[in-house]
């Protein structure tokens, strides 16, 4: 049983699958949350997702195996990745200081700054490059995956239950709606964790800094590594 429904649903996971992993894009989405409030934490998933859709058109046109197949410029983009990571996590620990002092979030330009650090994080990132390489492949090539006849023992009865076609619109569109889901959901589970306590915008912002830095730091290794 192949149809749209259950095409967009397995775009969604993929979508939501990609998104969810703790990593830099979500630190700045929860500092971001946590100290200025919901609308900025969505406008910094919505600059990583932009930074996603630039990726999935130059895949669509194979511009990205430009990048992929030059070691030199993949270091050049960890390397200024990792110095705005790590100027990002400066930029967290000074916002949770001016939090502290205003005893509670500090609201800026309805999340524009939060969308500009994603967003400009995302580009500089070969990782994202890397996905759209692999399995952004594997979505936009046409095809069939039989989800279910991969089962052991009964996979061979199930087989063609469920059929996603791969290299369509609606597994495209679906891969993006989970993206939103996932960008509209999680500010609001950091904003509601910060109502029901004061300290959680703290930690949280002093750990989305921790992982900024720790994050910047292995970018700037691996890209001096693939420099020289």
């Amino acid at each position: 049983m192949s149809s749209v429904p259950i095409t967009i649903g397995a775009g969604m996971l993929f979508g939501i699958a990609l998104a969810a992993p703790p990593g830099p894009m979500n630190a700045i989405i929860a500092s971001e949350s946590v100290l200025r409030g919901w609308s900025s934490g969505f406008f910094a998933g919505l600059g990583a997702m932009a930074a996603d859709v630039i990726f999935f058109c130059l895949a669509v046109i194979g511009v990205v195996t430009v990048i992929a197949d030059r070691p030199r410029l993949r270091g050049m983009m960890l390397i200024i990745g990792g110095v705005l990571m790590l100027w990002f996590a400066i930029s967290a620990v000074r916002a949770v200081r001016q939090t502290a002092r205003a005893g509670g979030q500090t609201r800026d330009g309805v999340g524009s700054t939060g969308f500009q650090k994603a967003f400009v994080l995302a580009l500089t990132n070969p990782y994202q490059i890397i996905f759209w390489l692999t399995l952004g492949v594997g979505l936009l090539r046409p095809g069939q995956i039989d989800v279910l006849a991969v089962l052991p023992v009964v996979g061979s009865e199930l087989a063609g239950w469920v059929v996603i076609q791969t290299g369509s619109p609606a597994l495209i569109v679906g891969f993006f709606g989970g993206i939103i889901v996932w960008i509209t959901g999680f500010p609001a589970l950091m904003v509601a964790a910060a109502g029901r306590d004061a300290a959680i915008s703290t930690i949280v912002g002093v750990g989305s800094a921790a992982v900024l830095i720790g994050f910047g730091a292995l970018f700037l290794h691996t890209g001096v590594g693939l420099l020289w």
